[in-house]
């Protein structure tokens, strides 16, 4: 049945109006835990220092959406729900969604060896696979450790890895650590070789990719893979450590300009958007997200969390549950900021928590909010 023009007017005009009201329905609902995680935030983070950004989702409602403490020093700005966060390690899904759209686009190959995207590569990346580097059974050796001394009188800018430079210095070495699939060991220096693969495959740079293919999309308008003297991060918030009693900014170090392993800000309002997409497959469907959250496994050396004990890890996510709930997680850690998701899938709950102070431990504070929400829901009737 055609639908006569005046009354498709009408019925656009009135969505128009209610779109935003649903959203504001969506964002407001409360639900258990909200109190009690506020009160553990508000309790570590006095109003005029450093602090942290917290997400709580429940069953696709906003339960806690809240920034404690402030952006900078310099200015006192609040954080809030647009405060943009270094993500740090938190980077490394939306890079490995990068490549799996690229797979889909039949640019890239999960069996695509280093070697047959760059030619010039030592003969020990033929048998390194694009899998190996999303799964982190590459063997490749940490750049840090390649790395030669920053000299300490030189701007840091000038002093900075970027990708290329890391791809250097891999390119340098005649082996790996280990032979690849072998054995798991976390791997930034596979992640910045992805985003370069990206932007091999693509044509494009690899922070412009994120930009056109993931974040426009899902209109994460704030978020950003930053390069110094090519973009700005909007509502940044800065690293700050703490050395005695005075507050120092500690935003940046020679391995903070590299992107495929940890270079996207992001924030509150953003990761809730990635959050639903995430859900509703907005990017990828159920059966191409699927390879993303199948857990690795080696021989030996099985994936650890930080603490060393035993976990499970996918493209991008560890995969391990949690006191019997399942979930996909990543944390982040880099000078000046902590960062941790927690997506416990089969509980419809997400938290974020995203700091910019190093003393606070963003991974165990965001699975204390979900201990709280989760025993919030079984105490409701």
């Amino acid at each position: 049945m055609k639908i006569p023009a005046g009354l498709a007017l009408k019925t656009i005009a009135i969505f128009s109006l209610t779109f935003p009201m649903m959203m504001m329905c969506r964002r407001a609902k409360q639900g258990p835990g909200a109190k009690p995680v506020d009160a553990l935030f508000s309790g570590l983070i006095s109003d005029r220092e450093p602090g942290a950004a917290v997400l709580v989702v429940k069953d696709g409602g906003v339960v806690l959406e809240r920034g404690y403490g402030v952006a900078d020093l310099r200015t006192g700005r609040r954080i809030d729900a647009r405060t943009n966060f270094r993500l740090a390690s938190v980077t490394k899904q939306f890079t490995a969604v990068a490549v799996m759209l690229l797979v889909r686009d039949g640019k890239l190959r999960y069996e695509g060896s280093l070697t047959d995207i760059f030619p010039e590569f030592p003969e020990y990346g033929r048998a390194i696979t694009i899998r190996h580097l999303l799964n982190h059974t590459s063997g490749l050796p940490d750049y840090e450790d390649l790395m030669p001394q920053a000299d300490p009188n030189l701007p840091l800018e000038q002093v900075q890895i970027k990708d290329t430079g890391v791809f250097e210095l891999l390119r340098k070495q005649e082996s790996g650590k280990f032979a690849p699939g072998s054995r798991w060991a976390y791997s930034n220096s596979g992640y910045v070789l992805l985003g370069l693969a990206v932007e091999k495959a693509s044509g494009r740079p690899f922070a412009e990719f994120l930009r056109d293919r993931i974040f426009a999309p899902l209109k994460m308008t704030g978020t950003v893979a930053y390069e110094y003297g090519k973009n700005d991060v909007p509502n940044r918030a800065y690293g700050h450590t703490r050395e005695g009693v005075p507050w120092r900014e500690a935003d940046q170090s020679p391995t903070s300009a590299t992107l495929g392993d940890g270079g996207v800000y992001s924030s509150l309002s953003d990761l809730l958007k990635w959050d639903e997409a995430l859900l509703r497959h907005a990017l990828l469907s159920e059966s191409e997200m699927r390879p993303a959250l199948i857990p690795v496994r080696v021989p030996e050396g099985p994936p650890t969390e930080p603490d060393g004990t035993k976990a499970d890890y996918g493209f991008g996510w560890f995969l391990n549950p949690w006191t019997g709930h399942a979930r996909m997680w990543h944390y982040g850690e880099t000078v000046g900021f902590r960062t941790a998701i927690q997506r416990f899938t089969d509980d419809g709950l997400t938290v974020v928590v995203l700091c910019n102070r190093a003393d606070l431990d963003a991974l165990a504070l965001s699975l204390k909010a979900a201990e709280l929400c989760l025993e919030g829901s079984r105490e409701t009737p």
